[in-house]
């Protein structure tokens, strides 16, 4: 084996956290989120080792740099910010710290009443090399008096004093001897993202079910009608369906009929017919002046346009016919539609992404998002990312984030976890999840603790829907208005962004296509439906004070600070989040049963909440504006589903006033 370049490199580093895939791939964070590195970092013999960190924005020329704080055990921590979005660069440098053994060592000989003249003049030559380091810096100036009493008086207590002086090692310290230090192998990324990559509230709407009279295709004009509404329900996301005009051979019927009745609009996923593809509007809906109206009119109300991209093509798409090598063929020769067999889609034609044009079908791929995002769309909802090549997604995402930092992609990809976890690694700013399905006290808890808990949080932001279009999940077919209140709850508070389709959501949709299916019975992917917003049994209410909540409680506007506590009820589950420095903690108790009314005890762990475990606290019910005074961490909890199957507590604690009397804030 051959030497090394440098042998004289003594420091290791290893065991670098965020660290994905050995640097393959990014963490995520949001602006003004702290990035907390840690690493071991250690040499041989007994000579102390320092360790610093290493951190740049992509645009920035100069590395900044912070001393690492040693935990013991060889294990180092440091943390910076992202303060603006893009890419940031961050690494690690470890080196023997000559000064810091030098002047433990000196501590000791003189605890030990030895002769330390030797040592002092030591200590001096070190001090005059960290001073030649330091340049012509007013820190350079003090380093060389300091050297100059170690040399000058060797045996005196003035130079003692100065040897121990804090000050002296902490100048020391910002001047370290770095010629042989030992630079962590691997420069690693972090994506900063703006605010709403992490907290956001989505709703989905079909624009063409809009209109205000029956049987009539609704329009932008009248989707900019409904944006009130949305805003009063909190939501700051209004995500619309394809709005591309949709396919007419092979088009399915209501129901997901085969063959399409006169009438019968067809599904917006079914993209393309002879008026465009990927970059037309339904005529029906509008034009694009309509489009950038409602955008521009939804942002004064606080709500961004996501738009659903959907990489497929309606047999009637003009790519068929102008680019037939994208798709891959049969042996006869047609083009290849759909299949999950035993189903069949012949309203719709895959993209090949082996077509040996590839190169030019992700440039016009690449090309509608540019598009939509020059018409004001920075959110893109993307239909089954999955079933597409995973190249592409990291090249065509890390190539518009470049030139436009503040895109956001949210992945729908309802399929096996290394999947979805790959998409994203690959660039996905948010990603669908499993809580569709997850149901009892064991499976929340578990698979929230994975989210949270792993490695996953690093990359992984979840975006959970109680339902989509796609899926009514039992829970809502046989649960009621207790199941709807409940996995609203769960969805807006275990997770700082939540989604759902409405209106089916908050008017309680529920009957299934047949037994054992998911599927809507009069799904709105194949028909114009019709909604009472104004029905009194709507979840508005209930929605408008969940989000309101969300709004007004930092706690609730990211993932970190969650934390299970026990209850003696399975049927229970109990949960908190808090925000960084427990200023804010919210308190959620919800009822997994939504037949039968659900008694216990929730044992709450005040410690973990900043709390002492005998002071008296408020709990501020958000959903119902009542409050109640509780002691201590065991609490007695009641949930009748038939009023209200979940509590959202404000945790209010107790103070003194100036004019002594207490008060909950």
């Amino acid at each position: 084996m051959a030497k090394p370049a440098e042998g004289r490199k003594r420091v290791v580093i290893e065991g670098v956290e965020p660290e994905i895939d050995a640097g393959r791939f990014p963490i995520k964070r949001i602006v003004g989120e702290a990035v907390t590195v840690e690493a071991d970092v250690f040499g041989d013999g007994h000579d102390h080792v320092g360790a610093r960190l290493l951190y740049r924005h992509e645009d920035d020329a100069d590395w900044q740099m912070l001393t690492m704080e040693a935990l013991g055990n060889d294990r180092w921590r440091g943390e910076f910010q992202v303060e603006k979005q893009g890419r940031y660069l961050y690494t690690i440098v470890g080196y023997i710290d000559h000064f810091d053994t030098w002047r433990s060592d000196l501590i000791k000989r003189i605890e030990a009443e030895q002769d330390v003249r030797i040592d002092l003049e030591n200590g001096a030559l070190l001090i005059e090399k960290t001073a030649r380091r330091a340049g012509r810096s007013h820190a350079a100036q003090l380093l060389k008096r300091w050297g100059k009493v170690l040399h000058e008086h060797s045996i005196a207590a003035e130079a003692k004093q100065v040897a121990l002086d804090p000050e002296l090692a902490a100048v020391v310290a910002k001047y370290p001897d770095e010629v042989l230090a030992t630079r962590y192998e691997r420069e690693l990324v972090v994506v900063a993202d703006r605010e709403r990559a992490g907290f956001s509230t989505w709703y989905e709407l079909f624009p063409r079910a809009t209109s205000s009279q029956p049987g009539q295709h609704g329009t932008f004009k009248d989707c900019i009608a409904r944006l009130k509404y949305i805003a009063e329900l909190g939501f700051d996301v209004l995500y619309l369906p394809p709005i591309h005009p949709i396919g007419r051979s092979f088009r399915k019927g209501k129901n997901n009929a085969v063959t399409a009745e006169p009438g019968d609009v067809g599904s917006p996923w079914a993209i393309g017919a002879v008026e465009g593809g990927h970059i037309a509007i339904h005529p029906q809906l509008g034009t694009l002046d309509d489009f950038r109206a409602l955008i521009a009119k939804a942002k004064t109300l606080g709500i961004e346009i996501a738009l659903d991209i959907a990489f497929q093509c309606a047999p009637d798409h003009p790519w068929v016919h102008e680019h037939p090598e994208w798709f891959k063929k049969r042996a006869d020769g047609t083009i290849q539609y759909a299949e999950n067999p035993p189903k069949k889609y012949q309203d719709i034609y895959p993209l090949d992404f082996e077509s040996s044009d590839w190169k030019s079908l992700w440039d016009a791929l690449k090309g509608v998002f540019v598009y939509w995002i020059e018409q004001g769309v920075r959110i893109f909802r993307v239909d089954n990312p999955h079933t597409k090549a995973f190249p592409f997604w990291e090249w065509v995402i890390a190539k518009i984030k470049l030139e436009y930092p503040d895109a956001l992609f949210l992945a729908e990809a309802f399929t096996r976890p290394r999947v979805m976890q790959r998409l994203a690694k690959l660039g996905f700013s948010q990603s669908y999840t499993y809580f569709t399905w997850r149901n009892t006290k064991q499976e929340l808890t578990e698979y929230l603790q994975e989210l949270t808990g792993t490695e996953l949080k690093e990359y992984f932001r979840p975006n959970f829907w109680p339902n989509t279009p796609d899926i009514l999940p039992e829970i809502l077919q046989t649960g009621g208005r207790p199941a709807f209140v409940s996995r609203l709850v769960l969805a807006a508070t275990l997770s700082s962004n939540y989604g759902i389709y409405g209106p089916a959501f908050e008017l309680g949709e529920h009957l299934p296509i047949k037994q054992g299916s998911e599927e809507y019975l009069h799904s709105e992917k194949y028909e114009i439906r019709q909604w009472n917003l104004d029905a009194p049994h709507s979840l508005r209410d209930v929605i408008a004070s969940v989000n309101r909540a969300r709004r007004e409680n930092s706690a609730l506007q990211s993932n970190h600070g969650l934390y299970f506590h026990p209850t003696d009820n399975p049927s229970l589950l109990a949960y908190s989040k808090a925000n960084h420095d427990k200023s804010n903690v919210v308190l959620v108790v919800v009822n997994l049963d939504p037949f039968y009314t659900q008694a216990g005890w929730v044992d709450i762990d005040l410690a973990e909440l900043g709390m002492d475990t005998q002071e008296s606290f408020q709990v501020h019910d958000l959903l119902t504006d009542v409050r109640y005074v509780w002691q201590g961490s065991r609490n007695y909890i009641e949930l009748d589903p038939s009023r209200l199957s979940a509590h959202i507590f404000r945790i209010r604690r107790r103070v003194r006033s100036e004019k002594d009397f207490d008060y909950y804030v």
